[in-house]
């Protein structure tokens, strides 16, 4: 890690004159990874029956429920997240998925997330990382694992001026970082903690 000084994550206003962009870091209750083959019936009904969201089969999308945000990773990997209030029972959840042929890993500590929104919030993502983020490539209601210079990331696209990053929490500081620093030349206000939505 560089001795550079981390940028604050205090509330406020920070880089050039204006806010053309706001960064907030996002609070995750918890976050389970499912795995599993979607199109075997006892599987997909265990995970709705116990989170209360359907698995999106699609490549690159997600489905809501109102407490579970269900994102697809891959052909058979799938990330539940709640942000306000924490999943529980984890070992009969477990034990459930399991018995339908399935997997559930407890993975709530493993990432940390901020909201990237406004008027530049793609182009500040788009210094960082190759995806295309053009709402017709991109759009709000999907997701998609990149990079963010060197660190591993998942981005879900809330809507056209918003976005979600998730990445590792060993590399917090290095992606926060990367963000104030791209963000910087448009203005950006740090904003107070905001739950996964």
């Amino acid at each position: 890690m560089s001795e550079q000084a981390i940028p604050s994550t205090r509330p406020g206003r920070y880089g050039a004159p204006g806010a053309g962009v706001r960064l907030a870091e996002v609070v995750i209750a918890s976050a389970w990874n499912v795995q599993g083959k979607a199109d075997h019936a006892p599987f997909a009904y265990q995970v709705q029956a116990q989170f209360g969201v359907a698995l999106p089969v699609r490549a690159n999308a997600l489905t809501r429920s109102d407490r579970v945000v269900a994102l697809w990773l891959g052909p058979s990997s799938w990330l539940l997240v709640a942000g306000e209030s924490a999943l529980s029972d984890c070992g009969t959840k477990r034990d459930a998925v399991n018995a339908a042929g399935g997997a559930l890993f407890d993975v709530s500590d493993a990432r940390v997330g901020w909201t990237i929104s406004g008027s530049h919030a793609a182009t500040v993502l788009a210094k960082g990382c190759p995806l295309d983020f053009h709402p017709r490539v991109f759009p709000p209601g999907t997701c998609a694992q990149s990079l963010l210079g060197h660190v591993n990331a998942l981005y879900v696209r809330d809507a056209d001026d918003r976005f979600t990053l998730l990445v590792a929490r060993s590399f917090a500081h290095d992606v926060w970082r990367a963000l104030c620093e791209a963000a910087a030349q448009y203005g950006y206000e740090v904003a107070s903690p905001t739950p996964f939505a």
